[in-house]
């Protein structure tokens, strides 16, 4: 198994890489489904959520209000360090098991995740793959498909670990300025390097 880290920062096309690298065999772990299920109903890790920050985080249904949450978090560090410590232990749990199907196999698995490096993951994977590209076009991208305002694009950017770091401590950079095609060719060339290593062992 060639474990890979796949990430990058707000709206730099990570997961159109992910759904690429999966159209040739790649299999995916996505960071964001571990998360959900780790703070699913009846989950101890959204007991722990309810207990750290009110029922106020839940919707109608009894499940994780996301937005609310994320709202309640973003600006404070403190809160979002306790609600990091309650999710990322459950996502490591989920994501060891897993992977434990593919570890005697030459399957890519890779695990796509926004904050490989801000958890430190980055050192238990055999590659780690950042897709980057401008910011200003990652601000449009964010506004245009999440429906960020630019205050709202740019905060959480600068939230986030400063893109020259990412880009370092890298194996493998992927640019994803421009279109899906613009940046099929260079997932095409990426598998080919990804195949050959896990063929390898």
């Amino acid at each position: 198994m060639l474990l890979v880290g796949l990430t990058g920062g707000l709206a730099s096309g990570k997961s159109t890489v992910a759904r690429l690298l999966a159209e040739r065999g790649a299999v995916i772990i996505d960071a964001d489904d571990l998360a959900r299920h780790a703070v699913a109903p009846g989950s101890p890790g959204l007991e722990r959520v309810i207990e750290a920050f009110g029922k106020e985080v839940l919707a109608d249904d009894g499940s994780l209000d996301r937005r609310a949450l994320a709202a309640l978090v973003f600006d404070h560090q403190d809160k979002r360090l306790i609600l990091e410590g309650i999710v990322h232990p459950e996502v490591f749990r989920l994501l060891h098991e897993e992977l434990a199907g593919h570890r005697e196999t030459d399957a890519v698995v890779v695990f796509d995740a926004p904050l490989i490096m801000e958890t430190g993951f980055d050192e238990a994977c055999d590659v780690v793959v950042v897709v980057t590209a401008p910011v200003e076009e990652r601000m449009a991208r964010a506004e245009r498909a999440r429906g960020m305002d630019e205050r709202q694009a740019r905060a959480r950017i600068s939230a986030q670990i400063p893109e020259e770091d990412r880009i370092e401590r890298a194996d493998l950079v992927i640019e994803n300025a421009g279109t899906v095609q613009d940046v099929t060719g260079r997932v095409d060339d990426l598998w080919k390097d990804l195949h050959a290593r896990a063929a390898s062992g």
